[in-house]
């Protein structure tokens, strides 16, 4: 598998990260997305050091991670439920013909 060298700034200091070819444009997104965390973080809580902003952002991002796969599982809970009462309906209208 081949990798290749991207180059990504977060909060004004350059990056170079190894990745495979076909992951450079999610690598960029990724690095994008915690540099305007990383920013906002900074901005909002006037924290100076780097290590301080990246843990809260990473804290931010884990939280938002977490929040966004109980959501998921709660659609998946209220997709299956529909996809029964659907089944059932289907079978109740089968049984009458």
């Amino acid at each position: 598998m081949s990798q290749e060298t991207v180059h990504v700034s977060i909060l004004d200091r350059d990056y170079a990260v190894a990745c495979a070819p076909e992951e450079r444009s999610g690598l960029i997104e990724a690095a994008a997305y915690l540099d305007g965390k990383m920013r906002e973080i900074r901005g909002r809580a006037k924290l100076v050091g780097l290590e301080r902003i990246a843990v809260m952002a990473a804290l931010n991002i884990a939280h938002e991670s977490l929040q966004a796969r109980t959501e998921l599982k709660q659609v998946g809970v209220d997709v299956g439920e529909e996809l029964r009462k659907l089944n059932a309906r289907i079978d109740a209208a089968l049984a009458k013909s």
